[in-house]
Order: structure tokens, then C-alpha cells, then sequence
């Protein structure tokens, strides 16, 4: 359903965005440029051409290692990826160092990209065995760091923000699914910076209750020009894409 969804916004016409939508187009890397042969997501062979070719933001996803250093890494498993059957959670650092050394430590990927791309960091969904330690860790990494103009956490599970509370609630970002109302409802009501989802489930009345709190939307994830243009001309303030390459060539061409 979604291909055809795609499909229909990519033949859709719709006007050329406005110069200055152009100029202000935050386009966002969706775990890098990968296609998971080649190129592996969550991986800095992933995310250099973004800087290389001046990509707004980076997406990247946040795990723990049974030692709890954070780590790259979407899965709770090796399994997708790497062929393996082992669980992130079972593997200390230097073990996960042997069996997987493309997958980046969040330290490192900080040090190579910090303050030169947007992080958006998403925190998934796994225990905290020691919260505060935890807490204190991301804090630790990000010290360097300004939140909102550096970098963002997002999450598709709100309680998760607990362990990143020496940010302000603005630059906190639920992700939506198929329940946009409910994290809409949620944002609006304890401050955070806006929500992000589906392009077509983030439609015209939600947009509008959250530019009346000040609150913004990013939405994925957008494959062509035509959709790009649709998002701009709706003053949509993110742009989640598995083709940033593609789009970002898109908007040099037109600046």
C-alpha cells in the first residue's frame, strides 16, 4: 500500500516551493544512505556522503551493549544485518567490537559528526537496567553538544524521554504510526517540539494544532520530487527520507 501511496504523490503535480522554502529545506538522512548490501544503515560509510554533500540532519538509532555502551544500531539483533544469531543485549563492548566492527559506538559517531550534521536521535524501545547511570551517559556525550540546534532525541514511545531529561521537552519528537491522535495529543500537552510520521497521516488539521503551540512536524518517507514539493509547500519543518542524496541534489539544483 505505501508503494502505491508513493506512487500517487510522485505523479501528483504540485507548484515549485517558494525560494525561501528551498533555502530552509531540512532534509533528513533516515539511517544513512544504505541499501543494506553494499552499504549497511547506521554505519559511518553510511552517513559520510551526508556530510560530504551537505545534508541537514542524520538519522540514527540508539542501543544499549550488555555493559551499556550506546551503540548504532536499529535491531535488537545481529540477525537482519549481519547474519548472525546474537542479541546486543547479551554482547559486551569488545565483544560486539569483534563481531561487528561496522556498527559505530554513539561516542564515535558523535566525535565524527557532532555539530557538522543534525542528529536525530532515535531512543528504541529496551530496558534500562541502570537508569541513571544511563541518563548519565547520554549526558556525558551530548555535553558538547546544543540541543534543538545540534541535535534532537525522538522516540516512538514517550516514556523513554525520562532518561533524556537534561533536555528541554522541546527538543523531544514523538514518532507516530497509526496513532498519530494519541502522540499528537501527547506533544501538545507536555511541550515537546513536534511530532513525526507518515506524510499522509500527518495531514493539514494536525499540522495546524501544532503551529498554534509552536510545535513542528517532520514527515517520512519522502522518495520524489513531487512529494518533496507537497511537504515543502505545507511548511512541513523535516524531511525523513531513505534518498537524501536524491532529494538534497533536487534542492541544489533549484537554489
Amino acid at each position: 500500500m505505501l508503494e502505491a501511496v508513493d506512487w500517487y504523490y510522485s505523479m501528483r503535480p504540485q507548484s515549485l516551493p517558494s525560494e525561501q522554502s528551498l533555502e530552509q529545506c531540512k532534509i533528513v538522512s533516515h539511517r544513512g544512505e544504505h541499501d543494506n548490501r553494499g552499504v549497511l544503515e547506521n554505519t559511518f560509510k553510511a552517513y559520510d556522503p551526508l556530510v560530504e554533500h551537505q545534508v541537514w540532519g542524520l538519522e540514527c538509532d540508539v542501543r544499549w551493549t550488555k555493559d551499556l555502551v550506546p551503540v548504532v544500531l536499529h535491531d535488537a539483533d545481529l540477525l537482519r544485518l549481519f547474519g548472525k544469531r546474537l542479541r546486543l543485549s547479551d554482547l559486551n563492548a569488545v565483544q560486539l567490537r569483534k563481531e561487528c566492527p561496522e556498527i559505530p559506538f554513539l561516542e564515535a559517531l558523535i566525535q565524527r559528526y557532532g555539530a557538522k550534521i543534525h542528529l536525530m536521535v532515535e531512543l528504541k524501545d529496551e530496558h534500562y537496567p541502570r537508569p541513571d547511570y544511563q541518563r548519565e551517559v547520554l549526558m556525558g556525550l551530548f555535553a558538547g553538544l546544543q540541543a534543538k540546534r545540534d541535535y534532537h532525541f525522538i522516540s516512538l514511545q514517550p516514556e523513554l524521554f525520562k532518561y533524556v531529561d537534561f533536555v528541554a521537552s522541546d527538543a523531544l519528537l514523538l514518532v507516530a504510526e497509526d496513532n498519530v491522535a494519541e502522540m499528537s495529543r501527547y506533544a501538545l500537552e507536555y511541550g515537546l517540539g513536534g511530532v513525526t510520521g507518515h506524510f499522509l497521516l500527518l495531514n493539514q488539521i494536525v499540522h495546524g494544532l501544532h503551529l498554534q503551540q509552536g510545535q513542528c512536524l517532520g514527515t517520512g518517507f519522502i522518495k520524489s520530487k513531487r512529494c518533496l514539493f507537497r511537504e515543502l509547500n505545507r511548511n512541513v519543518e523535516w524531511l525523513f527520507s531513505n534518498h537524501a542524496l536524491k532529494l538534497q541534489k533536487i534542492i541544489g539544483q533549484l537554489r
